[in-house]
């Protein structure tokens, strides 16, 4: 999945959106919940970047994970599912002309069990976090155009409606390294989380830290 880390405007309040669900609006998106109400548009996305690392439907973080072999029909019912069970939060960001461009999930670690490197997390874990940031991802056009920092941004202030606690997510490091195709970073740059109140708790993989942040 594909992260961006352009600059965007995420502050501004609260505002019944136009895709059926309570939805924040900026100066150049909006963001609202996956629901029934908005999955029509998250299909959209998903489709358009053909099913997003070849069918994942962003169910790989999900208990179920992966199938061998993959089944890019078996992750979207898989993922429909838990959107009709509401066991699923993730923040969708739609431009303004009202398309779905971006996506960033989080969770309860139960319902994001299979964060990468998780060998290497649980040799040295600590207690678990309340909430955890799973991937984020940017519509193939829209990279670098601050989608990613309005989803995570979005998120954050959804966590904290929920009574907040410890939020860990797991990006990769870009400073020092060279440059990576956008759709490697389906976990987010380390330097959107540092922008956004996070800071390294350890190091689970050359270039993937764990960073924390209270909330």
């Amino acid at each position: 999945m594909a992260a961006d880390s352009g600059a965007g405007e995420v502050t501004t309040p609260y505002g019944t959106g136009a895709h059926g669900t309570t939805a924040k609006t900026t100066s150049a998106y909006t963001t609202a919940a996956l629901t029934l109400q908005t999955w029509d548009a998250f299909a959209t996305l998903v489709e358009a970047n053909n099913g997003v690392w070849g069918g994942c439907w962003c169910i790989g973080f999900h208990p179920e994970g992966f199938a061998d072999p993959p089944s890019a029909q078996r992750n979207r019912d898989l993922k429909r599912a838990h959107v009709e069970r509401g066991s699923v939060h993730q923040i969708l960001v739609f431009d303004q002309a009202g398309a779905c461009v971006g996506w960033c999930q989080y969770g309860r670690p139960g319902e994001l069990p299979n964060i990468k490197n998780r060998a290497a997390y649980e040799r040295g874990a600590r207690p678990l976090p309340d909430w955890r940031i799973g991937c984020i991802f940017t519509g193939s056009r829209h990279r670098g155009q601050g989608v990613a920092r309005a989803a995570l941004g979005a998120v954050l202030e959804a966590i904290e409606a929920a009574g907040g606690g410890t939020v860990e997510a797991y990006p990769e490091q870009t400073v020092d390294r060279k440059p990576q195709r956008g759709a490697y970073l389906h976990t987010g740059p380390e330097a959107l989380f540092t922008e956004l109140g996070f800071v390294r708790d350890r190091q689970i993989a050359k270039w993937r830290w764990v960073v924390r942040r209270g909330l």
